[in-house]
Parts: structure tokens; C-alpha cells; sequence
């Protein structure tokens, strides 16, 4: 009897190592924070959509580039965007089957890009710290109650970082200090470069705008050239850390020109093509996810509300109910 109780117990511990809580691909989507609260509802067309992981962007506001505090979850902001809807969409989130990621971001008023977040003073960037601190271990903690997978430490805050190289080192320490699960940031396409605290992280965060062709409307064949000396730095950075990649944030306007300068979100760009989004998100698929170095990623962007959400007349970054859906789609099922 103990023979057969040794040869059990080993063939179930064997099973158990052969299957992987985790996904072999990271098939994500960026989950807009709403006004409201979620249900299954609202998880299916993920589901749909074969998507495994979501991320959930808790939002902290700062006056200006200069300005050193952060206003978070107030009862101003929209309630996915609070520290209680955040729960909320995780646990629903987790409960339909999807991993998650957290990746509290900084609004500057006016939509001014977060990469220039510049203290004018020694003091002010003190405070700044403090006040960044405070917003990312408070979100840190929520992350570790609701048994979020990966947690993202910052969003393009490249000036920052780039002044204050102590201050994010400690910062990590501190994190994990309350937070046990993966760390990963999520640094702009032209940042990833000079970020340098990789080897303190569990993955290298990217977020994948990079410019890909000048053309209205590029085929996938020129996408996927002008993707390639990407792809080839970004390997040599996997080869320096070990670290595998994760793309943050990934996507392409469905506009003229949009695999030109695909980091652009502002209104000027109007006149929908529906045909350059789609190439250029195949080109991506086929340049990236192949490949075992490269975890995966969070695609820009996916909204509550899917039926209302995208169509052929939009001219924004969602491939929700666009072509585009059907390239993610397939990828997406494969892996």
C-alpha cells in the first residue's frame, strides 16, 4: 500500500508541475476605467475576443509638467478609476478567468505628455517623490488584496526617471515590500533605451508605439520592414537582462498615416482607414508574438460598453467592432 501511495502522490505532484497556472502568451487588453461598475456582461466580449489578461489603469491627476502633487481617487474621478472600482474590476475580472494587470498612470492637465514631468526645485522634486510614493504604494496594496498578477511601477515618465535614478531603485524595494506577485514598467517606445533599472523588474514594459512607415496606407509587408530594426534592438535587450518582453501598450489608429507617429491621439487626425490599422496590427502580430522572448501584450485600448464601442467610422485606436478585431482575434485564439 505505501508503494502505491508513493507512486500516486509522484504522479500527482508531476501533473501539477506540468500544468502552468499562466498563459503561454499574454494575450492582453487595456481595459478603460468607466463611470460605472462591471458585470460578467461586460467580460464576455473579452472572453470573446480570446483575451486572457486586462489591465487596469487607476488614474492620478498632476496640475502641470511642473506641479509636484497627485490627486488620486477622489470622488470626482470615474468610478473605475477610484481604488474601489479598481477592486471591483479586478475581482469581477478574476472571476470570469482573466489575469491582471494594475498600471496606475499620471493624467497631466491638458493631456501634456508625462515623459517631460520636471520639478523646477530640489524640494519640489522631494515632494513629487513623496506624493508619487504615497499613489503607487497605495495602489501597490490594493493590488496585493485582490492577487493582481503583474503590477506596473510607472507609465512614460521618462524625465523623471532619468533624474531621479535613486529614488526609483528604492522605490522597487518598497513595492516589493507590499506586493509579491511580477513588476514590470512601462516605458515609451524611444525610453525603454535609457531606463536603468531592468534587472530590478520581473519583465521589460514597452509601450510598442514605434514608427513603422510613412505611408497612408501601408501593407503589412511594409509594416513589418519598418518593425524590424525594432525588433532586433529590442532582442539585444531581452539577451542583456533575461528579462522577457512585455508590450504595455500596443496599437494602431484606424486613420491615414497611422503607422507613421502611432503614439498620436489627438483629433487632428480624423479621416478613417480602417485598411492601415489592419496591416499594420497583422505586421505586428507576425514581427512579435512568435517569438518565446516576448510575453505578450495589452493592446490599445478595449471599452466596457463593447457593443457601443470602435465601428467602421472611428477613427481611434480600439479595434473593437473594426477589421482590425479579426487580426487580434486570430492571434489571440492561437495562443
Amino acid at each position: 500500500m505505501r508503494l502505491i501511495y508513493v507512486i500516486y502522490l509522484f504522479l500527482l505532484l508531476s501533473s501539477c508541475a506540468m500544468t502552468t497556472p499562466f498563459p503561454t502568451k499574454i494575450n492582453g487588453v487595456s481595459f478603460v476605467a468607466s463611470r460605472d461598475s462591471i458585470s460578467d456582461k461586460h467580460v464576455q466580449p473579452m472572453l470573446d475576443f480570446h483575451a486572457n489578461y486586462a489591465s487596469v489603469m487607476p488614474f492620478g491627476f498632476i496640475r502641470d509638467i511642473s506641479h509636484p502633487e497627485i490627486q488620486y481617487n477622489s470622488n470626482r474621478q470615474w468610478f473605475g478609476e477610484t481604488k474601489v472600482g479598481v477592486k471591483q474590476y479586478v475581482n469581477t475580472l478574476k472571476k470570469e478567468g482573466l489575469f491582471v494587470m494594475m498600471k496606475p498612470q499620471i493624467w497631466v492637465w491638458r493631456g501634456e505628455f508625462t515623459g517631460n514631468i520636471k520639478m523646477a526645485t530640489e524640494e519640489d522634486w522631494r515632494s513629487l517623490e513623496d506624493s508619487y510614493t504615497k499613489f503607487i504604494l497605495d495602489y501597490a496594496l490594493v493590488a496585493q488584496e485582490v492577487h493582481v498578477d503583474i503590477f506596473c511601477i510607472g507609465t512614460e515618465l521618462e524625465n523623471f526617471i532619468d533624474k531621479r535614478p535613486n529614488y526609483w531603485k528604492q522605490l522597487i524595494k518598497d513595492i516589493r515590500q507590499v506586493y509579491y506577485g511580477k513588476l514590470t514598467y512601462a516605458a515609451n517606445w524611444n525610453e525603454y533605451t535609457k531606463t536603468s533599472f531592468w534587472e530590478d523588474l520581473d519583465y521589460i514594459g514597452i509601450d510598442g508605439y514605434f514608427p513603422v512607415s510613412d505611408l497612408k496606407t501601408p501593407t503589412v509587408e511594409d509594416c513589418k520592414i519598418g518593425l524590424e530594426p525594432w525588433k532586433k534592438e529590442i532582442k539585444s535587450y531581452y539577451d542583456t537582462f533575461k528579462k522577457p518582453i512585455i508590450f504595455t501598450e500596443f496599437g494602431y489608429r484606424s486613420v491615414d498615416f497611422s503607422g507613421k507617429q502611432p503614439w498620436r491621439s489627438d483629433r487632428e487626425m480624423v479621416e478613417v482607414n480602417l485598411e492601415a490599422q489592419t496591416n499594420a496590427t497583422q505586421a505586428f502580430f507576425e514581427t512579435f508574438w512568435n517569438e518565446d522572448w516576448v510575453a505578450g501584450g495589452f493592446i490599445w485600448k478595449w471599452f466596457h460598453n463593447h457593443e457601443q464601442a470602435g465601428g467602421v467610422q472611428d477613427s481611434q485606436f480600439t479595434p473593437q467592432n473594426k477589421p482590425a478585431n479579426n487580426i487580434v482575434l486570430h492571434y489571440f485564439s492561437n495562443y
